[in-house]
């Protein structure tokens, strides 16, 4: 079933290519060299992410952001949920400014939803949103496809293992879910002494695990990094999810494979996944 998602998501997947061709450095404002290798990870050091001193934003990762970007396009995804604003806000909703260019009208034609051609982006830091929005280029703020939550992060438990959750979380059905949010030293309290502010504890988000009887079949959830929190969502997720786990990439895909709700799912599945979804129920 891996190596199957695997040939399904990245089959033809070129970042280099991808970044290039749709000027994604361009709306980063970031320089990139000619003949620059996109797809290599970039080492930031053992401990710049377990630093809660530290302020200074990852550099950008072309790898991620462009198969954020493919993953958009290639589903003709219309709604996103986002844990963490940053630059993956920037290009999922140029992908979604362009699905929306492309195919408004069949969605309003054909399909139902709350929430088209929408990006919901959720954080917990004031500051950073405030900086994220200021760097969004006008041809993307003007489409009315992003929306940014500031959103406060307890601590808490699902099923009595200690989590995190954000409060006050839009109300909507995604499509696309990418996590990559919070970090693991801003959240409100502690259960019985412990919380995630440590530097050798991770980020343990439970939000998507409360709504999940609410996503719909064909729904896909991206991890980045975040192994830890993937191994407890895959631990806890209830419902039939195809798991691929791509160590090169640092990223983990579930996709919601079940038979279509009800007509409206089924002709969603139709339009942005085809005849493949039901090819891999089988």
């Amino acid at each position: 079933m891996a190596l199957e998602l695997e040939n399904l998501y990245f089959n033809d997947f070129d970042p280099n290519k991808i970044v290039r061709e749709n000027n994604l450095a361009d709306l980063l404002s970031v320089k990139i060299k000619e003949n620059e290798d996109l797809s290599k990870k970039k080492f930031v050091g053992p401990t710049f992410s377990v630093d809660p001193k530290n302020k200074i934003p990852f550099p950008p990762e072309f790898d991620d952001l462009a198969s954020l970007y493919y993953l958009c396009i290639k589903r003709k995804v219309t709604t996103i949920l986002e844990f963490g604003v940053g630059k993956s806000t920037i290009v999922l909703a140029e992908a979604l400014r362009k699905n929306k260019i492309l195919y408004s009208d069949v969605t309003k034609k054909t399909l139902r939803r709350g929430n088209p051609y929408e990006l919901h982006s959720i954080d917990n830091y004031k500051e950073w949103i405030e900086k994220v929005k200021q760097s969004i280029p006008n041809s993307i703020s003007q489409s009315g496809v992003v929306n940014i939550h500031c959103c406060d992060l307890i601590m808490s438990t699902f099923n009595d293992r200690m989590c995190t959750y954000y409060q006050n979380l839009p109300n909507l059905c995604p499509d696309l879910i990418y996590l990559d949010g919070p970090d693991q030293f801003s959240a409100i309290g502690d259960i019985r002494g412990l919380n995630t502010k440590h530097q050798d504890r991770m980020p343990m988000s439970a939000d998507i695990l409360v709504f999940e009887h609410f996503l719909q079949p064909g729904t896909l959830i991206v991890v980045d990094g975040r192994t830890a929190n993937a191994r407890f969502l895959k631990s806890n997720l209830q419902r039939n999810w195809a798991y691929l786990h791509l160590p090169d990439k640092d990223q983990h895909y579930f996709e919601l494979q079940e038979e279509p709700l009800g007509i409206y799912n089924r002709k969603m599945i139709d339009h942005c996944l085809g005849k493949s979804f039901y090819e891999r129920l089988n």
